[in-house]
């Protein structure tokens, strides 16, 4: 199964850099939400997951909060956080 990632992201953050860079390092294709260039996605993303930080990345359906590696692979491989 090829895995899915949504990234969201804002437009000053270091950390969204490294989660996308890691990403590509992964091989992993993922679509980027600016949360500062698209505040109502921004809104939507607090309402789902009740955090206001980026990056926050959706792969394979387990949410995963900041740079983090480790989470990364546990959702690659299926488990959940």
């Amino acid at each position: 199964m090829t895995p899915q990632a949504t990234v969201f992201v804002s437009s000053t953050c270091p950390y969204c850099t490294m989660m996308t860079s890691y990403l590509d390092e992964q091989n992993i294709s993922y679509e980027t939400i600016n949360v500062s260039l698209d505040p109502q996605a921004g809104k939507r993303l607090v309402e789902t997951t009740g955090q206001m930080g980026v990056p926050q990345t959706k792969l394979n359906d387990v949410w995963i909060l900041g740079f983090d590696p480790e989470g990364v692979q546990k959702a690659l491989h299926g488990g959940a956080q």
